[in-house]
């Protein structure tokens, strides 16, 4: 493809060189730039890719897609633009054909939810009979094969051709978490929305948004990129949401008139029942995920695939079949007490899920949980506060300290539990303190883990560390069991 193709529609501040030349695939990372590359040089927050600029020459590349000025051979073309993020993702999208207009686009934003709710959707439009796509902080999948994932949205290049490849593949939807970073660093500019999905908004992200209103308004630019939006209206931002969208808006809900609607809620230990009433038909729902959080989730999804023509008992049936890793979820111990996995490493998601397990659970709730270093140092002692008001046991333990000292975070959290009342104990290493829990739990306790999830690792000031909770808790309780025989 011609250079002078690649950038139309780009606001071009100024141009060196041949736009005729023919450019055979894009890089913004040097290393992968070579000869036919056009290198794009975004300015990140800890390198600038402008400083690159040398190596990519040294590979062979003669095309350059720049904000600064740069020293080139005179045999190279260079684009200079405003704003080179945006630039990588319109190039991007351009040099793989739009990819997103040839399949169903469903983008899901907010706090909590996003994860479950494209599981909740890839679900139901499977059993519709769809091959389905998903990208996520789980992981991405094209139908049942399983990509690696470093971050919640890929950098707009690599989505384009992650669309691409799931075009190439026959995909006919696609269900992404769409995160506010990646609203705010145009990661999913240029993608086609069908729907955009508002599930909540919390306390969150402010380490990189800095204020509330900036991470606001953030989520709310989906609204502007896509065809039809579904925005809970429950949540105390939603009615600004709604306001401030340009697309066609359709409203979800439980405690407030909705177009989509849960009414006549019954919770269960591993689940939650309700009756959702729509434009488009009324019927009873069950999903094994407990707690009102589900239900929400489940109202996220059932409306997007509503929008999206999904017949009732389709959407009845995907959700019956759901399982999502790291929500929720319980280790099969084989003991006569429970041990489950979440994610939640907010205050509202761990309000929520001991909330939740408290609703339900026969003996004692036993939370190990702890904050990650280098993020909001703000909702470590909330967090704190929380565990401290609902669980019957704290045990503060470290989650990805990264740089920091997973001590002075321990600390931190401490200063949110001391006024609680609530019994505590800290424990640094997180394989100590669940093996505190386990060696100390009791009949009908339930044990949860919080803030792993799905994740298999620990980020340590220097190292990344393999670390999955099921096999921990398996390793555990076997070495346990030897040392009882």
């Amino acid at each position: 493809m011609k250079l002078k193709d690649l950038v139309k529609g780009l606001n071009v501040v100024e141009v060196e060189g041949d736009m005729d030349i023919e450019i055979v695939d894009i890089a913004y990372d040097s290393r992968k730039a070579k000869a036919g590359s056009l290198f794009v040089c975004i300015e990140g927050f800890k390198v600038d890719g402008h400083k690159f600029v040398p190596q990519a020459i040294e590979n062979g590349t003669r095309a350059f897609l720049v904000e600064k000025d740069v020293d080139v051979p005179d045999d190279a073309s260079v684009i200079r633009v405003e704003d080179t993020r945006y630039a990588l993702a319109s190039v991007a999208d351009i040099f793989f054909g739009h990819p997103s207009s040839r399949f169903n686009l469903v983008g899901i934003t907010g706090t909590k939810g996003k994860t479950t709710t494209t599981y909740m959707i890839k679900s139901i439009l499977e059993a519709f009979g769809q091959k389905v796509g998903l990208i996520g902080t789980i992981s991405n999948m094209i139908g049942h094969e399983v990509l690696p994932t470093d971050r919640t949205t890929p950098e707009s290049y690599d989505l384009q051709e992650l669309f691409s490849e799931m075009v190439q593949k026959n995909v006919n939807s696609v269900a992404m978490e769409v995160s506010s970073h990646a609203l705010e660093l145009h990661r999913v500019s240029c993608s086609e929305y069908d729907i955009g999905v508002f599930t909540n908004l919390s306390r969150d992200h402010l380490d990189f948004h800095k204020t509330f209103e900036n991470y606001l308004n953030a989520k709310i630019k989906l609204f502007s990129m896509c065809k039809k939006g579904l925005i809970n209206i429950d949540n105390e931002f939603g009615p600004k949401v709604v306001d401030s969208a340009k697309c066609e808006v359709y409203t979800m809900g439980i405690d407030n008139k909705a177009d989509i609607r849960a009414v006549d809620i019954v919770h269960h230990s591993d689940s939650v029942d309700f009756t959702v009433v729509s434009p488009w038909f009324t019927g009873d729902i069950m999903v094994n995920i407990p707690g009102k959080f589900s239900v929400y989730n489940a109202l996220a999804a059932i409306g997007s695939c509503a929008l999206m023509g999904v017949p009732f008992e389709y959407i009845k049936n995907g959700l019956e079949q759901v399982t999502v890793p790291g929500r929720a979820e319980v280790i099969d111990v084989k003991r006569d007490y429970t041990v489950m996995i979440d994610y939640a490493h907010s205050p509202d998601s761990l309000e929520n899920i001991l909330t939740t397990v408290k609703g339900y659970a026969p003996g004692r709730v036993v939370c190990v949980f702890g904050c990650g270093g280098d993020r909001d140092k703000t909702k470590r002692p909330v967090m704190g506060k929380i565990s401290g008001e609902i669980a019957d046991f704290t045990i503060i333990t470290s989650d990805n300290p990264r740089t920091e000292d997973p001590e002075a975070i321990i600390r931190d959290i401490e200063e949110g539990i001391k006024n609680t009342g609530g019994l505590y104990t800290t424990i640094t290493d997180r394989r100590d303190a669940i093996k505190y829990a386990l060696m100390n739990a009791k009949p009908k306790d339930i044990i949860l883990l919080a803030g792993k999830g799905h994740e298999t690792y620990i980020i340590l000031k220097d190292k990344t560390i393999h670390f999955d909770e099921r096999e921990v808790v398996r390793d555990i309780l076997k070495e346990l069991s030897s040392n009882n025989n």
